[in-house]
């Protein structure tokens, strides 16, 4: 079965309306492979201003969201408000909602089911920190976090995951080819035995972790790598590189 390649951009916290724009305008007057789907994770205060302005052919997610409709939630935003602003796809557990904010297992699950409730397209992320890798449980790590995930999923054609390494976000070091292909293999193996084999064969497992132009195209001729979900660079011009690393 072929799997569409996925290019997500995270933003991060990072950019204004002035770069975010300058940025948006690369993307629009880009020449990007057709066959690739694209969704850009902007800081929530600018959903509605990347919405207006990129490109249709582009998707744009929301960073995060939180487990519940509406209410007494200060700082959070709902699916519903995310859908409101025109925007499809939210971000959940990242490595930064993870260990920087202390977001558990359960409530990456519980903002997984609700998002996925409400009609968004989720891209859940998984990943190990280096001392994990190093003692040898890289495995164990990934698959407890992808059964929490895979327990809140009734559709799998609304879920990306992503794997992303966290010794390898923002530190310059990126997983070898190899070493990405060996996960993503272990992860589609996995969900063939706990969920099923049309969903490990359908389903999108995308690599994070300082992806660059240079890096991309070994990357993404793995066979179980489906695409990529891109921080720093996502907010230069080598995004567009990145986004044709199959061509």
């Amino acid at each position: 079965m072929t799997r569409k390649f996925f290019v997500g951009g995270n933003w991060k916290m990072n950019g204004d309306k002035k770069s975010l724009g300058d940025l948006i305008n690369t993307m629009n007057g880009a020449k990007v492979d057709p066959n690739v789907e694209v969704v850009c994770g902007a800081p929530a205060i600018y959903l509605d201003f990347a919405r207006s302005k990129l490109d249709h052919k582009f998707g744009i997610a929301a960073q995060n969201c939180y487990k519940v409709a509406k209410g007494a939630f200060t700082g959070e935003i709902s699916p519903a408000m995310i859908k409101d602003c025109g925007v499809h796809w939210v971000i959940l557990g990242h490595s930064e909602r993870r260990h920087v904010f202390g977001e558990s297992d359960e409530l990456i699950g519980q903002k997984t089911a609700h998002a996925l409730e409400n009609g968004l397209g989720v891209i859940a992320c998984i990943g190990e920190k280096l001392d994990e890798r190093e003692g040898g449980i890289t495995e164990k790590v990934v698959f407890a976090q992808t059964k929490v995930i895979a327990d809140n999923v009734k559709d799998w054609s609304k879920v990306v995951l992503a794997y992303e390494p966290v010794w390898a976000i923002g530190t310059g070091k990126t997983a070898s080819p190899q070493q990405a292909q060996e996960v993503h293999h272990k992860l589609r193996e996995w969900m063939k035995k706990n969920v099923s084999e049309a969903v490990a064969s359908s389903v999108r497992i995308i690599y994070g972790g300082s992806v660059t132009g240079g890096t991309c195209k070994e990357l993404g001729s793995q066979a179980d790598v489906d695409g990529f979900l891109v921080g720093g660079a996502s907010l230069k011009p080598e995004f567009i590189e990145i986004i044709n690393a199959k061509q």
